[in-house]
């Protein structure tokens, strides 16, 4: 186990400021942080796993640290596979947090010696969220101030057509 190494688990579809916010956060604390792009089947994404892999590679090259790696299965199973000790975790509103808690717990349960860290999102942040980012693209909304560039280059790509 590397005790300056963590992963940053997500869907990630897509990645967004407060994303990149919470993964600068996590790197003031883990020397590297693997942000781990996950593969949920229950989920319908708007951008492919290699998709969501290559916007989070593009939008983080710039930082120090950082590996972007798919995964399918068990968080928890990456993590000792890679000797990661934590999972870096981010919060947005007091909502997540319920969630985020019961994960945590199912986690510490699968692997107890698996830390998990929560960090607060910047306030600028706090009400962004990937759904949104997609509900505003979908009806033409500027999403720039919401993704890093490479993002909004992608969604436009996409041509997600508005709602009829």
């Amino acid at each position: 186990m590397n005790p300056n190494f963590a992963l940053y688990p997500g869907t990630f579809d897509p990645f967004t400021f407060g994303h990149r916010d919470v993964l600068e956060r996590a790197l003031r604390v883990f020397d590297r942080v693997e942000v781990t792009v996950g593969v949920n089947l229950e989920k319908e994404t708007l951008f492919s796993t290699q998709e969501r892999t290559t916007l989070v590679r593009r939008c983080t090259e710039d930082l120090e640290g950082v590996e972007v790696q798919a995964h399918q299965g068990l968080i928890v199973d990456r993590a000792q596979k890679v000797g990661a000790v934590a999972l870096v975790r981010g919060l947005r509103q007091v909502s997540d947090f319920d969630a985020e808690f019961r994960m945590a717990f199912a986690n510490r349960k699968l692997a107890p010696e698996l830390e998990t860290v929560f960090f607060m999102t910047s306030e600028e942040y706090a009400l962004i969220s990937s759904s949104m980012v997609r509900d505003a693209h979908r009806w033409d909304g500027d999403v720039s101030k919401f993704v890093p560039p490479p993002v909004v280059e992608a969604l436009e790509q996409k041509g997600v057509p508005a709602r009829s």
